[in-house]
């Protein structure tokens, strides 16, 4: 009984190297193409026409088996090829791949060049190389690394340091961080300039009626300043609706376009609304009977009876003022006319009666 175990149990070891062995070798009887540059194998072996007739379990078997076989051969090249460890010695083992020989199609053409701007025509005539800086400097003051530039940077901001130099040739008693800070208002000053110019110039040419231009040097108009600013204002994303307003400026913020914003009704929404809009629109299109809105052409009516009771009591006032007028000013004007007349008169008659 023993003797048959130890038979068995090396029946089964040589078993198990033989399968081990099948699965490292394969035999094809037409060699692979391989590009190993794109881990491509190309197999020119016409498979049984008989085994992958239908679907069903076999064929799956048959196809998984061929790739299996396939991908055997192309990791033996890839083995063949000459390896390194990436990283020291205890890294893993990398292959160098050759240059690929097969050329792979695209999906789409390739993407066309960038042209190079004004800045990059320049900078290669010029031969001026760019250098990357990084963002983070180490702020010694501080001890830790902060931005170069902007809100928080290294060094701190110079009009809030606790020590100021004093430049050659400048006057010593003159306050070094007044001038600081007066320095920094007008730089924060002309880059606001500047910002309105770039956006009154952006205005004008996204507009196709030609805008003024905008003179920075105190001739503005008070129609222009109030463009400027209204162009400025809108130019966030929330258009103006949180940035501080000017003291004389209106509560509610304007628009981007100058009028009411346009809304538009979602892409994907309620279908059946949608369906009852248009069948509605289409029996109005088709129906030889006009669509009368009883409330607008009675609003229109009123307005209309009211404009034409204006113009005639407005008519009926002006004729009263004028028969009034004539009639006041004829017993004056008579009066004084009929006086004048009568007065050489009633001297004539004195004048008779002394002489008799």
């Amino acid at each position: 009984m023993a003797a048959v175990r130890v038979e068995a149990v090396l029946a089964a070891a040589e078993e198990q190297e033989a399968e081990k062995r099948r699965s490292i070798t394969v035999e094809k009887e037409l060699e692979l193409e391989y590009d190993l540059g794109n881990l491509l194998a190309v197999d020119r072996n016409p498979p049984p026409a008989a085994a992958l007739r239908g679907a069903g379990p076999r064929r799956e078997a048959l196809l998984q088996a061929l790739a299996r076989d396939n991908t055997q051969l192309l990791v033996s090249q890839l083995w063949e090829l000459p390896a390194e460890r990436a990283g020291g010695a205890g890294g893993p083992l990398v292959a160098q791949l050759p240059e690929p020989t097969f050329r792979l199609p695209r999906e789409k053409p390739p993407p066309k060049p960038r042209p190079p701007t004004r800045w990059e025509q320049f900078a290669r005539l010029k031969g001026i190389r760019r250098k990357k800086k990084t963002s983070l400097v180490w702020d010694e003051q501080a001890k830790e690394w902060r931005r170069r530039w902007g809100y928080r940077r290294a060094g701190g901001d110079p009009s809030r340091a606790w020590l100021a130099e004093v430049p050659a040739g400048a006057d010593p008693e003159e306050d070094q961080f007044a001038r600081l800070r007066r320095e920094k208002r007008e730089r924060v000053a002309r880059n606001e300039l500047n910002r309105l110019r770039n956006l009154a110039r952006a205005h004008r040419a996204g507009s196709t009626v030609p805008a003024a231009p905008l003179h920075p040097t105190g001739h503005q108009d008070r129609d222009e300043l109030r463009r400027v600013a209204r162009v400025a204002r809108v130019s966030t994303a929330s258009l103006g609706r949180f940035q501080p307003r000017l003291p004389k400026e209106p509560a509610e913020p304007p628009s981007r376009s100058g009028g009411k914003k346009r809304r538009f009704e979602p892409l994907l929404g309620n279908l059946a609304a949608e369906r009852s809009r248009q069948l509605e629109m289409l029996r109005d299109m088709s129906s030889k009977k006009p669509v009368l809105d009883i409330t607008r052409a009675v609003n229109k009516q009123m307005r209309q009876e009211e404009a034409e009771a204006a113009a005639a009591n407005k008519g009926k006032k002006q004729s009263k003022r004028g028969k009034r007028g004539r009639r006041q000013q004829r017993p004056g004007r008579s009066g004084k006319k009929s006086g004048a007349r009568r007065q050489p008169q009633q001297q004539k008659a004195a004048g008779g009666g002394t002489g008799g």
